[in-house]
């Protein structure tokens, strides 16, 4: 919604009022304004329109997260980077269900930038994966799976890891 500048300025304002408040005996309204600005700092590194698009995914809904997507204009000048490769990851999960060379690309991207969480990086690898099997490229989807199986350490993609090693056999 905000660009995330403006959103740091936003907060800086916010706190200004807080003490300027505090400093005229308002304690419990510059401790609501310290809390308001809190809200602002946390959306500068997680994103508004990306939170409410992974909501969209949790439910299956890949038309409503796209809608959110959409909303970001310029991801460049509106998210930071890791934000920033989490668009491109979303994009290339919701792409990934028609088009696997773009959401090739899209994915290449979200690992370029990083993403934040290990399981995420995970999964991103596992599309490459398997994309790279449906171009019969197999040392490129070996070597992207081996690399899914360190990051995924709690051992929540074992049985895709798993039915992946057996479609390889069969290239």
């Amino acid at each position: 919604m905000f660009n995330k500048n403006t959103k740091l300025v936003i907060a800086a304002a916010i706190v200004a009022w807080a003490i300027w408040q505090m400093v005229e005996g308002n304690i419990g309204n510059g401790i609501l304004l310290i809390l308001l600005a809190g809200i602002f700092v946390f959306l500068y590194f997680k994103n508004e329109m990306i939170l409410l698009a992974f909501l969209r995914l949790r439910k299956q809904d890949f038309p409503g997260a796209k809608k959110w997507l959409d909303k970001i204009k310029n991801p460049e000048a509106a998210l930071v980077k890791k934000q920033q490769g989490y668009f491109h990851y979303l994009h290339g999960l919701m792409i990934s269900q028609t088009n696997i060379t773009k959401a090739e690309k899209y994915f290449k991207k979200a690992i370029k930038l990083g993403l934040s969480m290990d399981q995420d990086l995970a999964m991103a690898k596992l599309n490459l994966a398997g994309i790279a099997m449906t171009k019969r490229r197999k040392r490129e989807a070996q070597l992207l799976m081996t690399e899914a199986k360190k990051l995924d350490k709690h051992g929540m993609l074992a049985e895709q890891l798993k039915m992946m090693k057996q479609q390889m056999k069969r290239i």
